[in-house]
């Protein structure tokens, strides 16, 4: 499957990158090598050292070094060979590959492309766990399946009516009619309004209400979706399109979501969850953890079960619906940006 290069794609969580520890990850089947300075610079090599290709990631941090584990050759951060035991000229082509890295909302975000082109303003616009107006939960997934699958799988919410019956209570609304749907410059915009629900499991509601729930799918696949519930009557005047969530009701929360292609057939999904502070506490972030939790469990059968049946299909083809509005104008993109010529 085909995959944008010159994007921001997530590594893992910044706290989990245990000071001057290395951290090994595999995106896009690349093996990369992650460690913090004590200095607090962040770095990301080739996990794969010159000598006899072991990996750096079984190494040790040596000050703003990192020193192989196997024959103790030692790299600088920007990939060069720095010293080798023993021997005093260090050849030329002693060097691994350095990618860009940043921490940011939480993340830690490596660039897959032309390191030239490596641009800090296209770093998706994610809610950190640190951020003052959400008490969030947050974890990671590991699948046994394409990447793409499970962005389609968030592209395309009509499956909430079938999939999570069960777990987000969801109504019929999500399959019965497509949402609004609006390209953006590396994504797409999802829109829906559900008038005078009673909510589902994670915005109940005695009294009926108008739902609104919007997300951005940004390039390489990261999803950013707020949601609330408002007085009856709120969609009409709002003509269908984005409300004020200062006159929300309640149920105003915020998820950030990202999947991270590791290989052809694997990839690890990012999540976090939880409410805005005006609207809730740490328990409703726990509520909404664990019906996050059962429904990402059900998703992540779905797709694994999806992944086996396409690599036992000669040709596999999909036939779209009226719901692959949003599917079809992401992967075009996608499709658009891994056309980019890249360095040799």
């Amino acid at each position: 499957m085909t995959y944008a290069r010159d994007a921001w794609y997530v590594a893992g969580w910044s706290h989990e990158l245990e000071p001057q520890t290395p951290f090994a990850i595999t995106i896009l089947d690349e093996r990369i090598v992650l460690w913090r300075t004590p200095t607090g610079a962040l770095h990301a090599l080739e996990d794969r050292c010159v000598h006899r290709l072991a990996p750096l990631s079984l190494g040790r941090c040596e000050g703003e070094a990192l020193r192989c584990g196997y024959h103790g050759l030692l790299f600088d951060g920007s990939g060069k060979c720095i010293a080798i035991p023993g021997q005093e000229t260090i050849p030329p082509q002693a060097r691994v590959r350095r990618y860009p890295a940043i921490e940011r909302h939480s993340w830690i975000w490596v660039w897959m492309g032309d390191p030239a082109r490596a641009d800090e303003d296209l770093v998706p616009p994610a809610v950190g766990l640190d951020d003052p107006d959400y008490i969030l939960g947050h974890g990671h997934l590991d699948y046994a399946a394409q990447a793409r699958l499970i962005c389609d799988n968030l592209l395309d919410f009509s499956h909430l009516t079938f999939v999570h019956a069960q777990s987000f209570g969801a109504g019929s609304e999500f399959a019965d009619t497509p949402a609004r749907i609006t390209p953006l410059p590396r994504g797409i915009r999802y829109e829906r309004w559900i008038e005078n629900s009673l909510g589902s499991s994670s915005r109940m509601s005695a009294t009926p209400m108008d739902s609104y729930m919007a997300y951005d799918f940004l390039v390489p696949g990261v999803l950013l979706m707020k949601g609330g519930t408002f007085a009856p009557g709120t969609a009409t005047r709002c003509g269908y399109g984005a409300p004020d969530y200062a006159g929300a009701t309640g149920g105003v929360t915020f998820t950030s979501q990202a999947v991270t292609p590791m290989t052809g057939d694997t990839a690890r999904y990012f999540f976090s969850w939880g409410p805005h502070r005006a609207h809730g506490d740490a328990a409703l972030r726990d509520t909404l953890m664990d019906i996050a939790g059962r429904a990402f469990a059900e998703d992540k059968t779905m797709i694994e079960a999806q992944q086996r049946v396409i690599a036992a299909t000669p040709d596999p083809a999909v036939m779209p619906t009226v719901h692959d509005k949003a599917v079809i104008l992401y992967n075009r993109l996608v499709e658009r940006l891994a056309r980019q010529p890249q360095p040799a």
